[in-house]
């Protein structure tokens, strides 16, 4: 049986090139995700904080902060430590992966996107982390 996704389930994207944010946001919303966009690791910070997303799909080559601190910082604040996060990223070499697990990130993908791999692990995570990631 197919599961359907939750209006509901609100994504945070932080990524700073606008084609790759653009297409994400269009995509997810075409799903029938709610998105909310930052481009930088700090504006990422700031809008897990007040978002409250249920999962967050994070660049980790990102200005001012990069994706690795930013998710360091977001699994060690108490507040925001269960939203889980996928890296995304260009590097795609298994040590690579390592490296964005260890930093506290859930999944990762790499890019360019496959989408229907990518909703395969969001919808996996949602699932597991009890979120609102179904109805």
């Amino acid at each position: 049986m197919k599961k359907e996704w939750s209006p509901m389930a609100k994504l945070l994207i932080v990524e700073d090139n606008e084609m790759n944010r653009d297409m994400l946001t269009r995509r997810l919303e075409r799903k029938g995700f709610t998105t909310v966009v930052a481009v930088d690791g700090v504006e990422g910070i700031a809008m897990a904080r007040s978002e409250a997303p249920d999962l967050i799909l994070m660049d980790m080559s990102l200005p001012v902060l990069d994706g690795w601190e930013a998710t360091r910082r977001l699994k060690a604040a108490q507040e925001t430590r269960t939203i889980p996060i996928i890296a995304l990223t260009a590097h795609a070499m298994e040590s690579d992966r390592e490296r964005a697990l260890r930093a506290g990130c859930d999944e990762y993908d790499s890019k360019p996107i496959e989408f229907p791999r990518l909703l395969e692990k969001i919808a996996a995570l949602l699932d597991s982390s009890g979120g609102k990631g179904y109805d």
